[in-house]
């Protein structure tokens, strides 16, 4: 998948891709990514635009987490296509000014990255020109401890993301890297993980017959994991 700008064809990142690099000013100053976070899981996600309602709701919500994500060694980076100077001056009046359901006083603690030649955005593909060419989607990019993106979530400029969801997913990906699993349909930590297929008939075999493995089939076992 490619987007086109001005007659430039940029690559957009996939799956198993290293993040692209990029140096860049935020409101917590500047950073060098993903080199600053080497070590760390890090959501990087864009939004539209700094002094609209969806996001607003969104950067409290994320404000709001950012300890439980933190507790998960995973650091949150945002990013618009706006100035620092607005970046600042809209931090500043959610708040001081906003309310949203439990929220308020809400301080945005973690970076915003400032991004007006899109530079950045363009290298992640957070421009998508049949939405708007002058607006970044909400996108969000799971970034592993080295570098290499994980999964990828857009959303469009009329729908606010489910944190939840988030939170779900880096959580189920952090398991399946610590214990060589699977997550199902809707799983949530604490309940059954999935045994990845066997790959010859005396482990399919041995795999059935093992005391800690449930198998409805050879090829769909499940297995407790302690809650933590």
């Amino acid at each position: 998948m490619e987007t086109i700008f001005e007659n430039q064809i940029i690559p957009m990142p996939r799956i198993g891709d290293k993040a692209p690099e990029f140096k860049a000013v935020t409101t917590q100053g500047n950073i060098d990514f993903p080199k600053d976070y080497n070590g760390k899981w890090v959501i990087l996600f864009s939004h539209p635009a700094d002094f609209t309602p969806v996001c607003t709701t969104e950067f409290m919500t994320f404000a709001k987490m950012e300890k439980e994500f933190s507790d998960l060694n995973c650091s949150l980076v945002g990013l618009s296509v706006d100035g620092l100077y607005s970046h600042i001056a809209w931090l500043r009046t959610i708040k001081e000014k906003i309310e949203f359901r439990d929220m308020k006083n809400i301080e945005v603690k973690f970076p915003l990255i400032e991004d007006i030649t899109m530079e950045v955005a363009r290298k992640y593909g957070m421009i998508q020109p049949g939405e708007s060419s002058t607006k970044a989607v909400r996108a969000v990019f799971f970034i592993d401890p080295n570098g290499i993106i994980r999964a990828i979530i857009y959303y469009p400029l009329s729908l606010g993301r489910n944190f939840d969801e988030l939170k779900r997913a880096l959580i189920a990906m952090q398991t399946a890297d610590k214990y060589a699993i699977a997550t199902p349909a809707d799983w949530r930590p604490g309940e059954d993980v999935i045994v990845p297929p066997a790959g010859s008939c005396g482990v399919a075999k041995e795999r059935m017959e093992a005391e800690d493995v449930k198998c409805k089939d050879w090829f769909f076992c499940t297995k407790s994991l302690p809650l933590n």
